[in-house]
């Protein structure tokens, strides 16, 4: 289960994200992973925000399951861009090969590590045959709440890689960087691009 002070977290501080996600550029891995989608595929976009990366993949002609713990970031995302967002919790994830792609960027940080392999493997699941997944999460070790008071875990890249080849995915691309968010703080990050096999 998602952390309710993380939670609570996102849903005082809508007006915050939204500034902070004007003020920085298009996620660079996103151009990427839509062109891995067939037009018209369906996409989960689990931890969808305020449905940016959402609205941008809608544009490029691909359907979208926009999900979020946050109540209040699921109601951003219908009023500000119109999606079909509605809450739901990483334990929720129940489908059978139902999507062409998972996108779940910089939310599964969010979970306990010990949950994460099991979250895996049912986004594995969830997703058609060579079905894709992207999944970011920030680089280091252990847990730790932000001095905001946000819940994280942090993985090494061997770590999320083993996972992924383990649970049924080929790993096709690895990217690394910097990222500054809401805590202010310039943190190291890693993103995955795998397809199911």
């Amino acid at each position: 289960m998602m952390d309710k002070q993380t939670i609570d977290f996102y849903d005082s501080q809508v007006e915050a994200y939204i500034d902070l996600i004007e003020k920085q550029p298009q996620d660079p891995t996103l151009p990427d992973f839509i062109s891995r989608v067939p037009i018209g595929g369906l996409v989960l976009d689990l931890g969808c925000g305020p449905g940016h990366c959402a609205a941008v993949m809608r544009e490029h002609g691909l359907q979208i399951d926009p999900v979020d713990a946050s109540v209040e970031m699921v109601n951003l995302a219908i009023d500000t861009f119109g999606l079909p967002a509605r809450q739901a919790f990483f334990s929720d994830i129940n489908a059978q090969e139902t999507y062409d792609a998972v996108w779940a960027n910089f939310s599964l940080l969010h979970a306990q590590a010990s949950e994460l392999p099991g979250i895996i493997a049912a986004l594995h699941k969830a997703l058609k045959p060579a079905g894709i997944l992207h999944i970011s999460l920030k680089l280091g070790q252990g847990s730790a709440r932000d001095k905001l008071g946000r819940y994280y875990s942090y993985y090494s890249q061997p770590e999320l890689k083993q996972l992924l080849t383990t649970t049924g995915f080929a790993v096709e691309d690895i990217q690394t960087g910097e990222l500054s968010g809401l805590a202010g703080d310039l943190e190291p990050w890693i993103a995955l691009l795998a397809k199911k096999i």
